[in-house]
């Protein structure tokens, strides 16, 4: 049964050199990510250029996940769109897949409205079939923020939605959140801490798919009432979380994921930057200096 709290990275979506969907690389990120202690993963999110991905990749991405994960870790499949029609399709092809659950962005770029933004949702749960549904609150991204008082609606409105990752700066919405009796996850790997002691139940990030233990210990540190372990761990992860916050995203996160598992897991797609050979060789030099990153588990 999927269990929706703790360490969630958002995975990085691999390609080939051609710029192709790289399943099997996919694979061995998730394997590795399983077997350094992660709960679930967070999958075609921001980290996962999701919306640089085709319906039929996200499709792709989320069979692979299920089939990988064998019920050893959550699947939350990101199906968000600019459009209600496509991440109704998406949402379908993800439920088809056999996914945990969904997750979605609200409608992005012309600034709906609070009701088109509750449609929208609904919209999406209905086509899952009662799936479980995450709203992902990113307005850096989306130019829509979800309010304390739209959760709520929100919440009263779609019975099957089960939580939330909290990307914004307002981080007392956490609280607010949580009272509403929803999971809900920092998507801020410097915040983990802090957010479990308001009421969160883990968090999802990009830096976690590199290296997951290090915001496992803080978690289980955490759980076990060691407040002290638990701040020493969140500031090993946080050295690691100013690299990666310093270089260019998502590439750092499939250079250092890449270097760590010792698999090629491409460029992000264009228009998205790639890092040059120096900025990669410095990059690693800098985690290296660190000594945050032992081998990987075997990823097969």
């Amino acid at each position: 049964m999927a269990d929706y709290k703790g360490v969630f990275p958002a995975i990085i979506t691999p390609f080939d050199r051609q710029g192709e969907l790289n399943v099997d690389a996919f694979r061995q990120v998730m394997e590795s990510n399983i077997r350094s202690g992660a709960n679930g993963f967070w999958i075609c999110g921001g980290t996962g250029e999701s919306v640089y991905l085709t319906s039929d990749e996200i499709v792709r991405v989320a069979e692979a996940s299920v089939d990988q994960s064998k019920g050893r870790a959550t699947t939350i499949i990101h199906v968000g769109a600019a459009t209600t029609r496509q991440a109704v399709q998406n949402a379908k092809g993800a439920a088809r897949a056999g996914a945990d659950a969904v997750c979605c962005v609200p409608p992005f770029f012309y600034g709906p409205s609070e009701q088109s933004i509750v449609d929208f949702y609904k919209a999406v749960e209905d086509a899952t079939d009662g799936l479980p549904l995450f709203v992902y609150n990113l307005p850096q991204s989306t130019g829509t923020e979800i309010t304390a008082g739209l959760m709520e609606t929100l919440v009263r409105e779609i019975p099957q939605l089960k939580g939330v990752k909290h990307s914004a700066p307002n981080f007392e919405n956490i609280r607010n959140f949580a009272s509403l009796g929803i999971s809900v996850f920092s998507g801020n790997g410097y915040m983990l801490l802090a957010a479990l002691c308001q009421g969160a139940v883990g968090g999802i990030d990009g830096p976690l798919n590199i290296a997951p233990e290090l915001w496992v210990d803080v978690y289980n540190s955490f759980q076990a009432g060691d407040l002290q372990k638990a701040r020493d761990a969140q500031e090993r992860a946080n050295k690691l979380m100013d690299l990666t916050r310093a270089s260019l995203f998502p590439a750092v996160f499939k250079h250092l994921v890449g270097e760590r598992v010792g698999i090629d897991c491409g460029d992000p797609r264009p228009p998205l930057p790639a890092l040059s050979e120096a900025a990669a060789r410095e990059l690693s030099q800098k985690v290296e200096a660190l000594g945050l990153l032992p081998v990987a588990p075997a990823a097969r």
